[in-house]
């Protein structure tokens, strides 16, 4: 079970997600992530000035947190973000293993300042063929190559 939420590390995502946009740095979102109660990583939106698409505030700051701990999860960290994240980011909060995730401002909020994932929550409803951006499975020889060797390797690290 994660700690008690700290009021004090959510303001410290909505001071660099501010700071972010008064900079002309970037978006108006920022995350910190958070173990044992201190900042092992902080992010800021930095889609614009990397040409970046996926370097997302909450994104960032997930690297950051790993790179500090020299880990690729990050059970028993909570992640701190200045907005709800988007379908990217809170996919990326899964994969990293997150206890807890505690947000700002909502989703509504940000579509409300010209940020909505509405559109990307009714595409992934769809079938791969009717999206916006087609999906379709190719059929080659073996493509489940790479499967199998994961499978086989001795040297595999399982996430």
């Amino acid at each position: 079970m994660p700690p008690q939420p700290n009021p004090e590390f959510l303001r410290r995502a909505i001071a660099l997600a501010t700071e972010n946009v008064v900079g002309g740095k970037g978006g108006p979102f920022a995350a910190v992530v958070v173990h044992d109660g201190r900042v092992v990583g902080e992010g800021v939106n930095t889609v614009t000035a990397s040409h970046d698409p996926t370097a997302h505030g909450e994104v960032n700051a997930i690297r950051a947190a790993c790179a500090a701990l020299g880990v690729f999860t990050l059970s028993g960290c909570e992640l701190y973000t200045s907005c709800e994240p988007c379908p990217m980011c809170l996919a990326a909060c899964y994969w990293a293993r997150l206890d807890a995730v505690y947000y700002g401002s909502s989703a509504a909020d940000a579509a409300r300042a010209g940020f909505d994932d509405a559109f990307l929550y009714d595409e992934f409803k769809k079938d791969p063929s009717s999206r916006t951006l087609p999906a379709t499975q190719l059929h080659v020889e073996n493509p489940g190559a790479s499967f199998a060797a994961w499978a086989a390797s001795g040297n595999k690290v399982e996430y």
